[in-house]
């Protein structure tokens, strides 16, 4: 007799324990689901990028990677979750149980992952996808390629590879809390620019999203533009360059040569107060 979850999954498992497994998070006992997670999302980006590949036959690379990042984001999971309301089938332990994590969007999101990989261990790839596909029905007719929203980390990667610089790192700092209530602290440093920032959150994925999100606020706001000619960028700022008044004569700072590319720039500044670089990047969209 199949449960109520089962129903609405559109699928009965054969193998109590392996769906037992898939509900059962890591503060109830050692026979949890994060194996089963793992798996699960494998399964779940490639039936979405199968999905969006015959769905959206119109749209590009790069639109259709922006399509599959706002279905399988935690999110859009912990949606569908809901929707489902798995949350009430969760096997949880006493301390998640009393702070809500039934309603928790990681653990609804690694839940719903964790069934798509016991899914498909127990019946193959196509019916795993069979099952993402119902699921996920209404939030793939609500997309739309011009109006999907990229998130920071790329955002700031397509910026710094329009720019032709390094990519960003991710260093994760500390993690803090039990855990069931992990805080996490990650650094984005983009060493071409000479920059750090911190974010935080509740996940690895999160902080790391918070802090490219400040780094692309960093950007906007402090004017840092590479100098190449030597072996590291320098900061320079673009205030303190002269402006020429003939058409296709360059300023004296500017002047080519390694002494000119070793001169350090100053800005006018008769106050003595210091000066804050301005802005001449492009702010990424």
């Amino acid at each position: 007799m199949s449960t109520a979850l089962e129903t609405r999954l559109g699928y009965v498992f054969r193998d109590r324990k392996l769906f037992d497994r898939a509900l059962t998070h890591r503060s109830f006992g050692a026979d949890h689901n994060e194996r089963l997670e793992f798996l699960g999302d494998s399964v779940l980006n490639l039936s979405a990028a199968a999905l969006l590949y015959h769905q959206a036959a119109r749209q590009d690379e790069g639109q259709l990677s922006r399509l599959r990042a706002a279905l399988v984001r935690a999110e859009a999971l912990a949606e569908v979750a809901r929707t489902i309301e798995l949350g009430r089938f969760l096997r949880l332990g006493e301390g998640e149980l009393q702070s809500g994590g039934a309603k928790r969007e990681s653990i609804l999101a690694d839940a719903l992952e964790a069934l798509l990989g016991a899914i498909y261990l127990e019946a193959g790839f196509d019916t795993a996808q069979d099952v993402m596909r119902r699921l996920f029905a209404p939030l793939v007719e609500a997309l739309d390629a011009d109006v999907v929203r990229k998130d920071a980390k790329t955002q700031l990667q397509e910026f710094l590879q329009g720019q032709r610089l390094p990519l960003p790192t991710y260093t994760v700092l500390d993690v803090r809390g039990a855990a069931h209530q992990q805080q996490f602290k990650v650094e984005c440093a983009a060493p071409a620019l000479g920059l750090k920032v911190e974010g935080e959150g509740d996940s690895r994925r999160r902080a790391e999203q918070e802090a490219a999100a400040r780094m692309i606020e960093r950007i906007a706001r402090g004017g840092t533009q590479p100098v190449r000619g030597q072996n590291k960028p320098v900061l320079v700022d673009a205030r303190a360059l002269p402006v020429s008044k003939e058409p296709g004569a360059q300023p004296a700072d500017q002047a080519s040569g390694p002494q000119a590319a070793q001169r350090p720039v100053q800005a006018h500044n008769p106050s003595g107060a210091k000066t804050r670089r301005a802005h001449r990047t492009p702010k990424p969209t």
